[in-house]
C-alpha cells in the first residue's frame, strides 16, 4: 500500500510539473502573439496620427533609463532600449499568467469569454501600474499623459484578447477537466459513436 501511495504521489507531482511547463509555454506563446498584435496596432495607430512609428519605443526607453538612473545605474535610453523592454515584458508577464491558469483550478473551468476578460483585466491592471511611472519620470504634459494612457489601454486590450484566446484554445485544450478539454472529449466521443453506427449500417 505504501508503494501505491508513493507511486500516486510521484504521478501527481509529474502531472503538476507537466502542467506548470505547459502553462509557461502557452503563456509565452500567447505573449509573443499578443506583442506582435500590439506592434501592428501601434504602427497603424501612430501612422494614422502622423507620428513617428518609434515614438512609443523612444518613450519607453527614456523611462527605463530614467528609472535605472535613480538606482545609480546609467543606461543609454533610446529606441533600442524601448524595443527590448517592450518585447521582453510581454512574453514574461504572459508566461506568469499562463502559469497561474495552469495552477488555479477555478481558472480552468471558465468559458472563452471569461478567459478573455480575465486576460484583459490582468493586462490592463498590471500594465497601468507599470506605465504610471512614465508621465512622472518624463514629466509629461496633461494632453501627453491622456494620449499615453488611452494608447496603452488600446494596446494592452489587444494583448489581453490575444492572450485569452491562446490560453483558452492552447493550454486549456490539454488540461484535464477544463471546459475545452471536456468539450473536445465529448466531440471525439460523438464522432466515434457516429462512425460506429455508420460501420454497422454498412455491414
Amino acid at each position: 500500500m505504501d508503494r501505491t501511495l508513493q507511486s500516486n504521489e510521484r504521478m501527481i507531482g509529474r502531472i503538476n510539473h507537466i502542467g506548470t511547463l505547459k502553462g509557461l509555454w502557452w503563456g509565452l506563446i500567447g505573449g509573443l502573439a499578443g506583442t506582435m498584435a500590439m506592434d501592428l496596432v501601434l504602427v497603424g495607430g501612430l501612422s494614422a496620427l502622423g507620428l513617428p512609428t518609434d515614438t512609443c519605443f523612444l518613450s519607453i526607453g527614456s523611462t527605463v533609463a530614467h528609472f535605472f538612473s535613480l538606482l545609480g545605474i546609467k543606461l543609454s535610453g533610446g529606441v533600442m532600449l524601448g524595443v527590448a523592454t517592450f518585447h521582453l515584458l510581454g512574453p514574461v508577464l504572459s508566461a506568469i499568467y499562463g502559469l497561474a491558469v495552469s495552477q488555479v483550478g477555478a481558472l480552468q473551468g471558465i468559458t472563452l469569454k471569461k478567459n478573455v476578460v480575465g486576460a484583459v483585466l490582468y493586462a490592463e491592471v498590471l500594465s497601468q501600474l507599470i506605465l504610471t511611472t512614465m508621465p512622472i519620470l518624463l514629466k509629461m504634459s496633461g494632453s501627453e499623459t491622456v494620449l499615453w494612457f488611452v494608447g496603452s489601454f488600446v494596446l494592452h486590450l489587444t494583448w489581453g484578447i490575444v492572450l485569452g484566446f491562446v490560453i483558452h484554445y492552447g493550454l486549456l485544450a490539454v488540461v484535464p477537466g477544463s471546459v475545452v478539454s471536456h468539450g473536445l472529449r465529448q466531440e471525439s466521443a460523438s464522432r466515434s459513436k457516429s462512425n460506429y453506427f455508420i460501420h454497422i449500417e454498412r455491414s
